[in-house]
């Protein structure tokens, strides 16, 4: 059974809407797809919605900006530890690393909204149109959207319409008591990298205290992100690792605001607990939706809780 505090500090809100999308020409896609669709949104909310010809640093609405209240929504509650520019509102997954795509090939890709953000669910399909138009990466492969499904697989679109009554809301919550009645693993399997830094360095080997810190700083960002006031969970009885297997991710990407190439650096692999403290496996269970770590807008951080035998 979780505590109380915890049960609290679960009370985010979230939305994960699938996305398919059929290429319309053979192209060159770049590997990092989930940085690119980020990428390619933010430049359409920018091209739809900018009065100031996107010269965001001097930008006297950039308080009421739709491209910033989606791609840097700010928080409700400010964390000490959040440096300008980051959010916690969105999640985009894509493993699918092929870079020859042919005509008529289907990628998908999956988004996970938080908070507020949810609420933005119609200028973001907008913006993921537009980009079809447009074209993905340098090739500017261009796309159609051919479907978009709600957690259950239920389709959100038929032609031009948008079943908003099929728009699931849940809460981290609700997703731990599901899971809950799964059984149980102490594997973390990661099946994207994670940036974790721990005394000033990134991981190149799993540590139980800083995936513990980790995990329990990113709940605190959702949580400040939705205005829940709770302090950052403290857990006494850190699990051992009893094995692991790492490997050594470095992915490049290209960002636009910045105009130059940055490195994402990252492990891949598994970590196996020993004995987890429910309210601590309660927390867990909760990053496979939340994510952890550094990057998780281009999901980075992605894990699930399996058998050590998986």
């Amino acid at each position: 059974m979780m505590n109380s505090e915890i049960q609290k500090c679960l009370q985010i809100r979230y939305v994960v809407l699938h996305f398919e999308i059929q290429m319309l020409e053979d192209c060159t896609l770049p590997q990092n797809k989930a940085s690119a669709l980020r990428g390619g949104m933010g430049q359409m909310l920018m091209q739809n919605n900018c009065i100031r010809n996107m010269e965001c640093s001097d930008c006297d609405f950039k308080a009421d900006c739709l491209m910033r209240r989606i791609m840097y929504s700010p928080f409700d509650i400010r964390p000490r530890f959040v440096n300008d520019g980051e959010s916690a509102g969105y999640i985009i997954e894509c493993e699918d690393y092929r870079t020859k795509v042919e005509r008529g090939e289907i990628i998908e890709f999956r988004m996970i909204l938080f908070g507020k953000t949810i609420a933005y669910f119609s200028q973001i399909l907008q913006a993921f149109y537009q980009l079809g138009m447009t074209g993905l990466g340098s090739d500017q492969g261009r796309y159609s959207i051919i479907a978009v499904t709600n957690t259950n697989r239920e389709s959100l679109l038929e032609g031009s319409n948008v079943y908003k009554d099929r728009y699931i809301i849940r809460t981290l919550d609700e997703y731990v008591n599901y899971r809950l009645k799964k059984r149980r693993g102490n594997r973390m399997l990661f099946h994207t990298p994670v940036t974790i830094k721990y005394n000033g360095a990134v991981l190149t080997e799993f540590n139980a205290e800083a995936i513990v810190r980790t995990l329990t700083r990113r709940l605190l960002m959702l949580d400040c992100f939705e205005g829940i006031e709770t302090e950052q969970l403290r857990f006494d009885n850190i699990p051992a690792v009893v094995g692991q297997r790492t490997r050594d991710i470095d992915v490049k990407r290209y960002t636009t605001r910045q105009k130059r190439k940055i490195h994402m650096e990252g492990i891949r692999g598994y970590v196996d607990f020993d004995t987890i403290d429910d309210n601590l496996y309660a927390v867990m269970l909760a990053g496979e939706i939340m994510h952890i770590g550094k990057h998780t807008s281009f999901g980075f951080g992605r894990y699930t809780m399996v058998d050590r035998e998986y």
